[in-house]
């Protein structure tokens, strides 16, 4: 017999909500489709960004699995008037961003404009409910390029840095000048798609996700982990580019930037999501055997 919990239910939303909410939708339509067409069609197109699309996705499916929950939540609840106050300061981050071509506040007005939706039409429950979607959503914003830039090199550098100490100590013929590495008679340069920021932010949404998802009880594993999901993220860009150094070494310089490069960036994803459950263990495991001592000393 299985139990279904109202959060995990897609329920058929009656005739009231579907009125209440299709205008919003339609505004937000008007709002926001030119902007995503420009995001799909110019920033997004790119190699280092396209996380965007993949965290608007999984931001609008956050949003749907916990509608139910909101809904019920927000039963009763008063609207709250300073929501109105999100919903100017949105619009007018809008206009702003929209008119002078300001991706940050163009796109992460959308957060401030649903927050206050929320809180102007189901009240505080609903945002309570719904703040980890929102959240998400701070991850698909266009960052300044001046921003990045400045934190992209230095993670560049210490990336092919490790990688070039690592495959060095276990034989490799490499050398390493600046962010170009050189194994054998190829030259890699090390890409911001490869150890840039914006691959951070990306394993860094997925740690968060996967924090979210799994629901942990313990305050102290989720922070834990939180923590521990920067030097992971590190990590994986590491494996990655010694991944991409591997394969053109052993199979050449067409296999490393062809069909192998976008598996190496598979690689990544995947290393980062194995050591993320493999901390997520360990932690469960010192917590385990720290109850168990805890309990026996009591005992004793």
């Amino acid at each position: 017999m299985s139990i279904t919990t109202l959060s995990d239910k897609p329920a058929t939303p009656p005739m009231g909500q579907l009125l209440t909410w299709a205008p919003i939708v339609l505004g937000l339509c008007v709002l926001y489709v030119p902007t995503l067409y420009e995001l799909f069609t110019g920033i997004w197109a790119q190699d280092d960004q396209f996380h965007g699309p993949i965290v608007l996705a999984i931001s609008l499916w956050l949003l749907q699995r916990k509608w139910g929950a909101m809904e019920q939540a927000s039963e009763g609840a008063e609207p709250v008037a300073w929501g109105w106050l999100l919903v100017v300061v949105a619009m007018l981050l809008y206009a702003v961003g929209r008119s002078q071509a300001i991706g940050v506040f163009e796109v992460g007005s959308v957060i401030w404009l649903l927050a206050g939706l929320m809180l102007v039409l189901r009240g505080k429950p609903a945002l309570k409910v719904q703040w980890f979607a929102l959240f998400f959503m701070l991850f698909m914003i266009p960052l300044p390029a001046q921003v990045v830039d400045t934190v992209t090199m230095p993670m560049k550098m210490a990336v092919s840095y490790v990688a070039e100490h690592v495959l060095y100590a276990v034989g490799y013929p490499i050398g390493r000048n600046g962010v170009v590495l050189q194994i054998g008679q190829y030259m890699l340069l090390v890409a911001d798609a490869c150890a840039g920021l914006h691959t951070l932010l990306t394993l860094e949404a997925l740690g968060l996700l996967y924090l979210n998802l799994v629901q942990r009880d313990s305050a102290f594993r989720n922070i834990t982990l939180a923590l521990l999901i920067v030097p992971i993220s590190f990590t994986a860009n590491v494996i990655r580019v010694m991944a991409l150094s591997l394969i053109t070494y052993h199979f050449g310089n067409e296999a490393g930037q062809g069909f192998l490069h976008g598996f190496a960036g598979m690689v990544l994803f995947l290393s980062a999501l194995l050591l993320i459950i493999a901390f997520d263990g360990a932690i469960q495991g010192l917590s385990a055997l720290r109850a168990r001592r805890l309990a026996f000393s009591l005992k004793g």
